[in-house]
């Protein structure tokens, strides 16, 4: 089978408007991004010049799926790098590592997902519920330290009760017990 013969033909015509010649009927930026995640390969062509613009409308629905909210998926210091390229001596070589990096990240796809499901039990919202409380409690046991009367109930009636009896400020007893209180909680927050 030849090389035309596996890719559908798309042609664009001069009022931008793409038609397909396979099912006879005109065709979306989106119909084509539905075709591509559907691992069916298409050649879109020049209506009037027949040169093939293949690059040039995948670029377009790449730029419309990443105009869409929540659907971001080249960061851009990514985009930024990828641009500092063009007419850079290396610039020949970036299409073919690019294209081995996403090649070798789609064979490992679902390795991937797997192991993602497994580590984290598949249920991701409990898992990013259970880390956002220990980073709470984190945070709440990194601020007490600062501010140890502030957020701990037990330091705050300890802090009354030594106002009650109205401790001097001399009582070094007392200081060297906060003091190895504090030690406890640094030495805890550095998982000692």
């Amino acid at each position: 089978m030849t090389k035309e013969n596996k890719h559908i033909a798309i042609k664009k015509y001069a009022n931008r408007r793409l038609y397909h010649t396979g099912t006879s009927t005109y065709v979306t930026l989106d119909d084509l991004a539905g075709m591509v995640k559907r691992g069916e390969e298409f050649v879109v062509t020049d209506a009037k010049s027949g040169e093939d613009i293949t690059r040039s409308v995948l670029t377009q629905i790449i730029f419309e799926q990443e105009s869409k909210n929540g659907q971001n998926l080249l960061p851009v210091n990514f985009l930024r790098q990828l641009i500092g390229f063009y007419g850079d001596s290396m610039q020949s070589l970036v299409p073919s590592y690019l294209e081995h990096s996403i090649r070798s990240f789609s064979d490992n796809q679902q390795k991937l997902r797997d192991q993602f499901t497994g580590s984290f039990g598949g249920s991701m919202l409990g898992v990013m519920e259970e880390q956002a409380q220990k980073n709470m409690v984190m945070f709440r046991e990194a601020l007490s330290l600062f501010t140890p009367f502030a957020l701990n109930p037990d330091t705050e009636r300890k802090a009354d009760a030594a106002t009650e009896e109205k401790r001097p400020v001399e009582d070094i007893d007392g200081l060297k017990r906060e003091l190895a209180e504090m030690q406890k909680r640094l030495d805890k927050l550095a998982g000692r």
